[in-house]
């Protein structure tokens, strides 16, 4: 593979995100809310080598909080450490941004991220009941967060 770049996410992404985003999540975002995202100048980038779009981030930092909304990694390029790499350039936007902490919400069944997230220095800081529709139900959200 190519050198990895990060760039900006374009209207014209949003079709391949969806592909990544359905192959990846049980409740996937749709392509509205992608749109919305770009529309209203959230920080929402792309990861790539050559043309082949195999990962994405939307985040926003107000004031001195960022929030990490969405962070994929299709599912046939996971195990090979983008997930951090995408992370790390996470990070990077929000000290940037002067932010001094970061939050995201992750389900509890996700333990893949979880565990990444914890590499990362992320502490449980509280819990959403209910927030994730899924097949059996609606699932809590872990409110995960960290100092920058």
């Amino acid at each position: 593979m190519s050198e990895l770049c990060i760039r900006p996410m374009q209207p014209a992404d949003v079709p391949a995100v969806l592909v990544i985003e359905r192959r990846a999540h049980l409740a996937p975002w749709t392509e509205g809310i992608f749109r919305d995202c770009l529309r209203v100048g959230y920080r929402c980038e792309v990861l790539q080598a050559d043309d082949d779009l195999f990962g994405y981030l939307v985040m926003t930092v107000q004031a001195d909080e960022a929030h990490l909304f969405n962070l994929c990694v299709d599912p046939a390029h996971q195990g090979r450490g983008y997930g951090r790499y995408l992370l790390n350039r996470c990070l990077e936007v929000a000290r940037e941004a002067g932010a001094d902490s970061i939050f995201l919400e992750v389900r509890p069944s996700n333990t893949v991220a979880i565990a990444l997230y914890h590499d990362f220095g992320f502490q449980e800081v509280g819990q959403r009941k209910d927030y994730y529709p899924g097949p059996q139900g609606r699932e809590d959200a872990l409110i995960l967060a960290r100092a920058l």
